[in-house]
Parts: C-alpha cells; sequence; structure tokens
C-alpha cells in the first residue's frame, strides 16, 4: 500500500496549470499514475482531452520524457519505444530501469485504438496503458463511445421523447484485455487513490505488458458541478457499477467489496446526463441499468471466488 507522507515528499512529473476544466478526472489520473511510478518513466499520450489541455504549444504540463502522437495508436507508438529501449539496452549503450506508460481516453481505447492496444500485450510489450475513462468522445463534443453506460444523453444518443439516451450498455473492455492474458490488468478510479498507486506500482513491476481502466468523471459531459468529481468516483464503487478489481497470475481479486451495496440511482441522480430517466412515467431504463450491473458484479464474485 503507498504511503502519503512518502508521495507527498515525491517531485510532480505532472504539473498544473494546464487548461483542463475545474473537477477534471482525466488531469487527476495523470498526477496520481505519475506520483505512483518509481522508476524513470517515458509517457505517450493519445490525441484527446488530456493532451489538448496539457500540451498547447510552447507549454506542457508534463515533467517527464513525453511523445504525442495521433487519436488511434499510442499503444504501437509506445510499442515501439519500448522495443528500442530494450534493443539500446542489449547493446550496452542504455543503462537506466526505464518503464513506459501509454495514456488514452475511452475514445482512443475503446474504440479507434483497440487494434493497436490489443497489438501491445500480444506482442508481449512491457507498457502500462492507462485508459482514463471519461464514457465519451468529450474533447470533440461529447458523442456516445463504446464505454458510454446504457441510458446515458449524449449528442449523438440524445434523450428525447422516444429514445432514453444510448440504448447499448457499455463493452466491457477489461474482460476483452483480460482475454489477452496480459502480466497485470486492473480498474480503479480516482477516488480510492491509494488503490490506484498500488495497482500503477504493481503494473509497472510486472513483466509483461499491463494495463488499468481508471474510471475519470467529465464534469462538462456528465453534467455534474465540479466539486462532485471525487464523490462520484466512490459511489460508482458503492453501487458496484465500477468494481474495483485486478486480474494477476491468472486469478481475480476484488479490491473493495462495499458492505452496502447502494442502488444505481444514488450514482445516476447527481449527474445531468441522466436526468431524463428520472422523469419516466415507467423507470424501466434504470431497472435495466440495475440488472446489467447486479449481473456483471455477481460473475465477478464467482470468479474471484474460484
Amino acid at each position: 500500500m503507498a504511503n502519503l507522507k512518502e508521495l507527498a515528499k515525491q517531485g510532480e512529473k505532472f504539473f498544473g496549470g494546464h487548461r483542463a476544466c475545474a473537477g477534471c478526472g482525466a488531469t487527476i489520473v495523470a498526477r496520481q499514475v505519475l506520483l505512483a511510478a518509481q522508476y524513470p518513466v517515458v509517457v505517450g499520450a493519445a490525441t484527446g482531452c488530456l493532451e489538448v489541455v496539457s500540451t498547447i504549444f510552447p507549454y506542457s504540463a508534463w515533467n517527464v520524457p513525453y511523445i504525442h502522437n495521433a487519436f488511434e495508436n499510442v499503444a504501437a507508438t509506445m510499442s515501439g519505444v519500448e522495443a528500442a529501449y530494450k534493443a539500446l539496452k542489449k547493446k550496452g549503450k542504455i543503462d537506466k530501469d526505464i518503464r513506459f506508460i501509454a495514456f488514452g481516453g475511452d475514445g482512443g481505447t475503446y474504440d479507434i485504438g483497440l487494434q493497436s492496444l490489443s497489438g501491445m500485450i500480444e506482442r508481449r510489450h512491457r507498457v502500462l496503458y492507462v485508459c482514463y475513462n471519461n464514457e465519451a468522445y468529450m474533447n470533440t463534443g461529447i458523442q456516445r463511445s463504446s464505454a458510454t453506460p446504457y441510458g446515458a444523453h449524449t449528442t449523438t444518443s440524445p434523450a428525447g421523447t422516444v429514445l432514453p439516451g444510448k440504448l447499448q450498455p457499455r463493452k466491457n473492455l477489461t474482460e476483452i484485455i483480460i482475454a489477452h492474458e496480459p502480466a497485470y490488468a486492473a480498474q480503479a478510479t480516482i477516488g480510492y487513490w491509494n488503490d490506484l498507486v498500488t495497482k500503477v506500482r504493481k503494473a509497472l513491476d510486472a513483466d509483461g505488458p499491463s494495463f488499468i481502466n481508471v474510471l475519470s468523471p467529465c464534469r462538462l459531459g456528465w453534467a455534474y458541478p465540479p466539486e462532485k468529481t471525487v464523490e462520484i468516483t466512490r459511489l460508482a464503487v458503492e453501487t458496484c457499477i465500477w468494481p474495483l478489481y485486478e486480474y494477476e497470475n491468472g486469478k481475480y481479486r476484488i479490491n473493495v467489496k462495499p458492505k452496502e451495496k447502494k442502488p444505481v440511482e444514488e450514482f445516476l441522480k447527481l449527474q445531468g446526463r441522466f436526468t431524463h430517466l428520472f422523469k419516466l412515467k415507467d423507470p424501466a431504463p434504470i431497472r435495466e441499468f440495475q440488472a446489467e450491473v447486479d449481473r456483471i458484479w455477481e460473475r465477478l464474485l464467482k470468479r474471484s471466488a474460484e
């Protein structure tokens, strides 16, 4: 487990002064992940909110070697960097123990970057891929992605008199990655910082590709007051909408089991993207949302018990 005093003494690898919205989850993710790193790191970031707000020329919030590339190929880019590092180390031209971290949003990870990420893991590159998952294409206008949950209002899945927002449940990307048999995979969120820091350290120590899917609220796209960011992430865990678990050495482990599992309404009611669900005469979409959460949670309980 990480020590807060120890982390506070470290120099910042991701600085404030960037242009992110107040309450932005993505920049908190970047700061916490880099504080957790106990090695020199090289970072790659896909085009997206995190890149746009942190690298406005001639300024940068990154106090580490940093590469920006296209929306869809940060995993491929960091695969190449890691491969070059191994070749130079083998030739004796580098003697440092360096780690590599790729950051991508859900659009660049769940959708158009999935092929690149799959290839990175299959080739066994020792790279940690961190998805800061804000559940839509927030940087380009709040369009739905395959990470957008059922019933959410976005500009391409608008809620109206006919449809209650997005009609499909979100893709379970963490399980797709686990099917690749990575060295380490996990779900985390900023509301449980110690859990996130511990998982980053495990991932960077793992001898092979690793992946952490971090729930990262967007106060603009989710439509909530910016001071509620951390509260919302904790509710996501307490309702089991976003279980905190890890996959290591072929085994599942649930890291946080709520003492009392809260209903999904506790999470949904704080966000404007779900307001329309509470105005329906028949709250069937909320029941369906709850049923899907329950199904996935029960399956996870069984897998972690085996």
